[in-house]
């Protein structure tokens, strides 16, 4: 896994973030130097939380820990072996550094709350909610063997159009499951959607990570959670009405996506800036650059599909993720597009 620096305050990250969470900044690759077949990172301080790891113990008696995956902002990521099961599973935990605020204890305890009650084929649902002899709350969810969206990108360039609209088509149907729950997920980007194997040999796109979830009803819990310090969503992917700090619904939802969905068939994001605080300027003040400019070859009436998913205001977008759904795949006019597929936008 890839480490990347923040240029302003130095923070080191692991994973495919390209601006820091903390202040927006880029952030650049760590060097990585090989040495007698070890591979050292340099400018990589150890943690002090290196010392909570949870590799090769027993959690709860159940579930034994294999190998870290990774982190994020608020949590690590495990694979680990249901003993009582024998499947293998992911298990993500708070990070110590925030475990003592009870603000981020109630975040991911409200996370497992909203993601339990999720059951669709296109969202990653979540197991069991736990905590440990020592106090580290946890979550068990499935553990998928795929790639994630990110890194299927980096890897091949721009999605050929008829695998684009079906992922794209997967991600709104789950989405939809999602909102009809009132469960805003905030934070959708291509790290957070898997690729995995499906059946007949075919390819499906999982949404995961509902950890910014949030319902869209009013609760003064909810309310409160929001001013933890921690930046919620990620600055290229985030709606308008987020970036203004707004009530937030599907469409914001919808706006994201569409912004993943431009970024797919083009390898390009839709609106320009050197920071993250000036590509959200950008969404606030500018209009997305055409989409046929990056590619021509994409179908015009794809091209107007997926901008209307970037309109500014909310209003003038899709009423839900079925709609969006639904007008990409009518606007790409693609014969490959299965009746599985067509199915899961009814």
């Amino acid at each position: 896994m890839s480490s990347r620096r923040c240029i302003k305050c130095g923070t080191v990250y692991e994973g495919d973030a390209r601006f820091c969470p903390r202040d927006g900044s880029p952030l650049v690759d760590v060097a990585v130097a090989g040495t007698s077949g070890t591979t050292i990172r340099k400018a990589v301080k150890p943690k002090a939380a290196d010392r909570y790891t949870l590799t090769s113990q027993r959690v709860d008696g159940r579930y034994e820990v294999v190998r870290r995956l990774g982190e994020g902002g608020m949590s690590y990521v495990y694979e680990a072996k249901d003993l009582t099961r024998g499947e293998t599973v992911a298990i993500k935990i708070l990070t110590p550094k925030l475990h003592a605020d009870k603000s981020s204890v109630e975040r991911l305890r409200r996370e497992a709350g909203l993601a339990m009650r999720l059951d669709h084929p296109h969202v990653c649902r979540i197991f069991r909610l736990g905590e440990t002899e020592d106090g580290l709350i946890y979550l068990v969810m499935p553990y998928l063997r795929g790639e994630l969206l990110s890194d299927r990108e980096a890897k091949v360039g721009p999605m050929p159009i008829e695998q684009g609209v079906e992922f794209l088509a997967e991600i709104c149907s789950g989405l939809h499951h999602a909102h009809q729950l009132h469960i805003v997920h905030r934070d959708l980007k291509p790290e957070n959607v898997m690729i995995v194997p499906g059946e007949g040999g075919r390819e499906i796109a999982v949404v995961m990570d509902f950890g910014l979830a949030k319902e869209n009803r009013a609760d003064p819990n909810m309310q409160k959670l929001t001013a933890t310090g921690i930046i919620l969503g990620t600055p290229e992917f985030m709606s308008p009405e987020q970036i203004r700090g707004k009530t937030l619904d599907a469409r914001s939802d919808i706006y994201a996506l569409g912004i993943m969905a431009y970024e797919m068939f083009s390898g390009k994001l839709p609106f320009q800036g050197r920071t993250a605080q000036e590509m959200m300027i950008a969404r606030l003040r500018g209009s997305p650059t055409p989409l046929r400019q990056y590619r021509a070859g994409v179908p015009e009436p794809l091209e107007r599909a997926l901008m209307k998913s970037l309109e500014t205001n909310p209003d003038d977008r899709y009423p839900d993720a079925l709609a969006f759904g639904r007008a990409l795949v009518e606007a790409a006019g693609i014969p490959g597009v299965t009746e599985r597929v067509q199915a899961l936008l009814r």
